[in-house]
């Protein structure tokens, strides 16, 4: 279509299902931290004033149960709940982690010729676009960007009127496919019970402001604050949540597909994380170089095995600039997308994970310790001297 509208959303890391996300890869961090080759499958659960964890793990004996416990409770108190239906200190806690079965363990382990195999079936998707800076879908790098300022502001000012728990949506409309204004935004915020509406909205606001580019903002009539009133209680108080519920949040906002695994409480030996990982950064590179305004990639494992079955590259038609079957074979030469390539080229083996549990996996800026580094856009040269770019 010429013009159309296409929104996406976000959710902060005090919603519920992130508290989730953040408490299983506390746990994988913990792990790998102690041991880089360590196994995890992490789960939670958290509603009013419980924490519950289970999955399969190996590692190293020196990691207790109240270890475990430590950085859930961390986690939690770090986000900042400390409410009478959740509370880092007084919410109980239950275990039920248990040893990695020995069935999948002798499928992904490397042995004698045999290389290390991805951790399960399944296809991941990448996607870059240049939309934004970050090269980013615009309405969830958007909706992200709002809630990490909220975030910023509550956890700067101890008598912020804001509480954890909050939600974002942003639509914009697209001209020609390019982004040109939001028609409306939606934010939805918990907060302390003495606080107006008319109070609330304002201090909305000047984040989203500041947030969308200028002259973007949309009309005062499409623009939601709390639009079905008072949220005072909130989080996993107001709603139980689960480890891998918000996987579009966690990638493109619905603006390319989704392969259906879930990222957080898993150790890089899934490629459900890294190969969605190793897939964002070749797209990224695709389109950083100039190959294309817009660039989709799907990777495809089966449990056990190394290589990948297949490597497909969507370049969307709109800027051909190089063959996308010739591209799928250079990316294939430039990275080695087995298990153990993608984990060894991106220094996945790392405690580096519980950053990524809230305001998207992808579009941030690459950290010196490693987090991030699927972000990097080092493949740039090679990419414009192989196709003369």
């Amino acid at each position: 279509m010429k013009e159309y509208l296409f929104t996406s959303e976000s959710v902060s890391e005090g919603h519920p299902d992130k508290v989730a996300d953040r408490i299983s890869d506390e746990i994988v961090d913990l792990y790998l931290g102690a041991q880089p080759d360590a196994r995890v499958a992490a789960e939670t659960m958290v509603t009013t004033n419980r924490i519950i964890v289970a999955g399969e793990v190996r590692g190293p004996n020196s990691i207790t149960r109240d270890d475990i416990e430590h950085v859930a409770r961390n986690a939690v108190k770090d986000i900042g709940y400390e409410q009478d239906g959740f509370h880092w200190e007084n919410a109980s806690f239950e275990n039920f982690l248990h040893e990695q079965s020995t069935d999948i363990a002798a499928g992904v382990d490397a042995a004698g010729n045999k290389d290390e195999g991805a951790g399960d079936q399944g296809i991941m998707f990448g996607y870059a676009c240049d939309e934004t800076a970050s090269l980013m879908p615009a309405p969830i790098d958007f909706s992200h960007r709002i809630l990490r300022s909220l975030a910023d502001a509550r956890h700067a000012d101890a008598g912020s009127a804001l509480e954890p728990d909050s939600k974002s949506q942003v639509t914009l409309r697209y001209v020609d496919g390019r982004p040109v204004g939001a028609t409306s935004v939606v934010v939805s915020t918990q907060h302390k019970e003495n606080v107006t509406q008319e109070e609330l909205r304002e201090l909305v606001r000047g984040h989203v402001v500041d947030v969308l580019p200028e002259g973007w903002m949309c009309s005062e009539d499409e623009f939601y604050v709390n639009p079905t009133g008072n949220f005072v209680i909130g989080g996993p108080d107001g709603d139980a949540g689960l480890t891998g519920r918000k996987i579009i949040v966690d990638t493109y906002g619905g603006a390319a597909p989704h392969g259906g695994g879930a990222f957080s409480g898993k150790d890089p030996t899934k490629v459900d994380r890294s190969a969605a990982y190793a897939s964002r950064y070749l797209a990224k590179n695709v389109v950083a170089a100039g190959l294309a305004d817009n660039c989709t990639i799907q990777l495809a494992y089966a449990i056990g095995v190394s290589k990948p079955l297949s490597v497909y590259v969507d370049l969307w038609g709109d800027k051909p600039v190089v063959d996308p079957a010739r591209l799928s074979s250079v990316l294939q030469e430039l990275v080695d997308l087995s298990p153990r390539g993608i984990r060894e080229h991106l220094g996945l083996n790392k405690a580096i994970y519980a950053r990524t549990a809230a305001y998207g996996h992808f579009g941030r800026d690459p950290h010196a310790d490693g987090g991030f580094s699927w972000e990097k856009t080092d493949l740039i040269d090679a990419l414009k001297s192989e196709f003369g770019v």
